[in-house]
């Protein structure tokens, strides 16, 4: 694996604690498994901080996915 790989991945864990962790200040109740679909929440989906971070999360999954997809071509 790659060092870039490698620090995705952190990044990646970093910023799901992050979304997490705020999702939880809105809603105390929620679990790891609500962050699967958090427009059942609408707390959550009207939330405009809360959907940049998890756009910023999804961004970062995306481009692992790239990264991924580019070494195992080469």
């Amino acid at each position: 694996m790659s060092c870039a790989l490698k620090i995705l991945e952190e990044m990646i864990v970093s910023q799901e604690e992050k979304v997490y962790s705020m999702g939880g200040k809105i809603i105390p109740q929620l679990t790891r498994d609500d962050l699967l679909q958090p427009n059942d929440f609408p707390e959550l989906e009207n939330h405009p901080l809360f959907r940049y971070e998890e756009g910023v999360l999804e961004g970062m999954r995306s481009a692992l996915m790239a990264l991924r997809a580019e070494e195992s071509c080469g």
